[in-house]
């Protein structure tokens, strides 16, 4: 870890902080990841080489302490106390983020895991009530080896599916990737986006009714964006 040889307590702590890829490891564990496969799904650029080396080091420095799973045959990863502290830094991080960076999405922003992990955290499966209700994503714009996703709500879970489970679907949501990521992030309102077209949503009407409650969206998208707002006039 490299270091600002400083012995300013801002110094130390942007030493831990800062380094690439913290936070984002940070903001997956503060969101409930525990596994190295899931937290590798919030920072899909990161390789498995250079994340298992960011938690090592964040180990060593009390920030991440590693458990045995209950099977025993693997670990787990969770935030200690001085892990847990940064937790409000990241989500102000978050808030500045959707105060002055939001704009249209740049083509490698454009990241159809990250937003399929977001959506599988994030859903409530139990807004659907009880039994089995499968949702089927199509995003249009995608090629066909990308474009169809199954959410499988049962028993108070929810299981992304990549293949077609087999089960009937109760709510098709045709969508191109970046509006949902725009839903996603608090762009695009839900409603908007239904009564524009811009997201289909075929099913019975309790299930359209219950697709508010069910689809997670960000714990950010109420902060409106300042950009925008102070643009200078053209």
């Amino acid at each position: 870890m490299k270091t600002y040889g400083q012995f300013c307590p801002v110094a130390k702590a942007s030493e831990v902080f800062c380094e690439r890829w913290t936070a984002l490891i940070l903001r997956e564990l503060a969101t409930g990841a525990t596994r190295f496969a899931q937290v590798q799904r919030g920072v899909p650029l990161a390789s498995p080489t250079i994340l298992s080396r960011r938690l090592k080091a964040l180990e060593a420095e009390g920030i991440v302490e590693r458990r045995r799973s209950k099977t025993g045959r693997s670990w787990t990863y969770h935030l200690t106390p001085a892990g847990q502290d940064f937790a409000p830094i990241v989500e102000a991080l978050g808030i500045w983020g959707q105060k002055w960076s939001r704009r249209t999405l740049q083509e490698h922003e454009i990241d159809l895991g990250l937003l399929l992990w977001a959506l599988e955290k994030d859903v409530r499966p139990q807004a659907f009530g009880r039994g089995r209700a499968v949702v089927h994503f199509d995003f249009h714009d995608r090629p066909l080896r990308q474009r169809h996703w199954w959410f499988v709500n049962e028993n108070g879970a929810c299981e992304m599916c990549v293949d077609d489970p087999g089960h009937e679907v109760d709510l098709h949501l045709t969508v191109s990737l970046p509006d949902m990521i725009y839903i996603w992030r608090g762009d695009l309102s839900l409603s908007h986006a239904l009564e524009s077209g811009r997201l289909e949503a075929d099913g019975s009407t309790p299930m359209r009714r219950h697709l508010r409650d069910w689809l997670g969206i960000c714990s950010l998208a109420h902060v409106k964006s300042e950009r925008d707002r102070l643009a200078p006039a053209s």
